[in-house]
């Protein structure tokens, strides 16, 4: 556990050299805010209510997920196990004392940890200048669902992306993969509209999916709404990680003698 932690401690101080990386994941939660406002500001022109929400906990539920989803930084996995793969240094992961899977997941903590807090600034700011009548949940149960919700959505993409980087041990290219995953992410998630705007049977359908609980339903948590949804949320995310865990496993162990790269 320790060279773990260890690990995630390395990537942590390693972020204070990209400074640069830090303000750009500030501005970029802060343009989805603002693109949120001007739209819905225009939408509910005349209107006091759409879908349930009002204009103030519609703004809420985008500074929610628009925090989420930028805390959710493991995108760089399956492009780093890919190039290392290709390149024939995948090696450096496959010599060290260390569980890959676990390696990246304790990079990603470290990643996270670190701009946790500039991103809740750059979203608490944003709440006084637009003067938004935030929207949030005092339910203690709903709370905490919605975080271990969140814990579980953050070691979900990264299994999802340790294996999509796996892939490149069978097909060698995966950008493809990369492409469809990177497009489809922000929709299914609801972090471009809350999901409850669509069809009842297109939501059904995405409840079976992982992605549903990665981003929207936390957030929709923590404004106070389907608290109804909470303890099944976090079965139905624990139940994917350990899917994940199975198939990241067996795809290693299946692939890895594939691999013929040298060097560290």
């Amino acid at each position: 556990m320790r060279k773990y932690t260890e690990t995630a401690l390395i990537y942590f101080k390693a972020q204070l050299i990209w400074r640069a990386d830090t303000v750009f994941n500030m501005l970029f939660t802060v343009t989805k805010i603002i693109f949120a406002y001007v739209l819905w500001d225009a939408i509910f022109e005349g209107k006091e209510m759409i879908a349930g929400f009002t204009f103030h906990s519609m703004l809420s539920y985008y500074i929610i997920s628009s925090f989420l989803s930028q805390i959710e930084m493991s995108g760089g996995i399956s492009r780093e196990i890919s190039s290392r793969i290709r390149t024939g240094t995948f090696s450096k992961y496959m010599v060290i004392p260390v569980n890959i899977e676990k390696y990246f997941l304790a990079m990603e903590t470290g990643v996270v940890a670190f701009h946790l807090l500039f991103d809740f600034l750059a979203a608490v700011v944003w709440i006084f200048i637009f003067r938004i009548r935030f929207a949030f949940t005092r339910d203690i149960f709903t709370i905490a669902c919605a975080v271990i919700m969140v814990i579980l959505g953050l070691v979900f993409m990264v299994q999802l992306n340790y294996y999509l980087g796996l892939l490149t041990l069978r097909f060698e290219e995966i950008n493809t993969f990369l492409m469809i995953k990177d497009n489809l992410i922000s929709l299914i998630t609801g972090t471009i509209v809350p999901l409850t705007l669509l069809p009842e049977g297109m939501i059904a359908w995405m409840r079976v999916l992982p992605f549903y609980y990665v981003t929207y339903l936390p957030s929709m948590l923590f404004t106070g709404r389907c608290r109804d949804e909470a303890l099944r949320g976090v079965l139905v995310l624990t139940l994917w990680c350990i899917f994940m865990e199975l198939l990241n496993r067996r795809t290693y162990q299946k692939y890895r003698l594939r691999y013929d790269g040298v060097g560290i």
